[in-house]
């Protein structure tokens, strides 16, 4: 069964001026259900996890100072929201949310987190809107309850994985591939193990040649036996933040690539979704929905 994890907070505890688009944390579960892709029993509701899992991953010191909300105003400045306890919560959630789907694709092959993708965050900082790195959490989360050793972290947001690259630099345990607009934030870009920067305006052809020679390539190198899957829509054209000209087709292409090749080479993948700014709030709905669509056709 698909297992997907979504709580209310992720949307509701949202300050003022940062509602649209992520309305689309309580838009796609519903759209989801009225089509039949998905039904209530698909769905779990993550919890605040236990901090241990924070320091495995993120600074004490860090971890601390935004449990207590005693960053400096720089720091604050940087993640971008006014902190306050319910983002907090909300972003402590979200990680659970990924830990638990983690365990759940080890039982399926495939589990899904309806939001996730926090790779601006780093080892001692947040960035971008992200404050506990979600994906890093759950990597490290199953290399110490012992389910998985090599871990590989596919990395399609439109958003280069600065802070996915920073945590897990120089540990052969963990391979981060970020293929990225060249020119998008972050504008000072770390090193992942294997960064494509793509030029503004790449379309589907060339995006699905250059991810459909690489991806199959890293599986045979690394040799994972666990995939993250960091699959934000924000490289559709229409999209206000991304400057890459895929179409929404395209998009589900990649969605469809990825996950079959995961299939097909028998190993489990997460999905934490990422991205997405479109105008219009039904194509955002709709380019993640193919991504859960997708999930059940392929491994169900």
């Amino acid at each position: 069964m698909l297992k997907i994890a979504y709580h209310p907070i992720y949307n509701h505890n949202l300050p003022e001026g940062h509602r649209f688009p992520m309305e689309k944390y309580d838009l796609l579960p519903q759209q989801l259900v009225y089509e039949g892709t998905c039904n209530e029993k698909n769905f779990f509701k993550p919890e605040i996890p236990n901090n241990k899992y924070f320091f495995i991953v993120h600074d004490a010191e860090y971890v601390s100072d935004l449990m207590n909300l005693t960053l400096n105003q720089k720091a604050a400045r940087k993640i971008g929201f006014p902190l306050n306890e319910d983002l907090i919560a909300r972003e402590m959630i979200i990680a659970d949310g990924t830990i638990k789907a983690s365990e759940f694709a080890m039982k399926y092959g495939i589990a899904m987190n309806i939001a996730g993708g926090t790779h601006h965050a780093f080892t001692n900082k947040g960035e971008g809107f992200c404050m506990l790195n979600d994906q890093a959490i759950g990597a490290r989360y199953l290399q110490e309850k012992g389910l998985a050793n090599n871990i590989l972290i596919v990395d399609l947001d439109v958003h280069q994985g600065n802070g996915t690259a920073e945590i897990f630099n120089s540990d052969p345990t963990v391979f981060t591939f970020s293929m990225h607009g060249k020119s998008n934030y972050p504008f000072h870009k770390e090193k992942s193990d294997l960064d494509i920067p793509l030029d503004n305006e790449t379309e589907d052809a060339l995006y699905l040649s250059i991810l459909k020679e690489t991806l199959p390539e890293l599986i045979k190198i690394q040799q994972p036996d666990f995939i993250y899957y960091l699959c934000g829509v924000d490289v559709i054209k229409t999209d206000k933040l991304g400057k890459l000209s895929l179409t929404i087709e395209g998009c589900k292409e990649r969605d469809r690539f990825v996950l079959q090749t995961c299939k097909d080479h028998n190993i489990p993948v997460m999905c934490s979704m990422g991205g997405g700014y479109s105008p219009d709030i039904k194509m955002i709905i709709n380019a993640h929905a193919n991504t859960f669509r997708l999930a059940q056709e392929i491994f169900f």
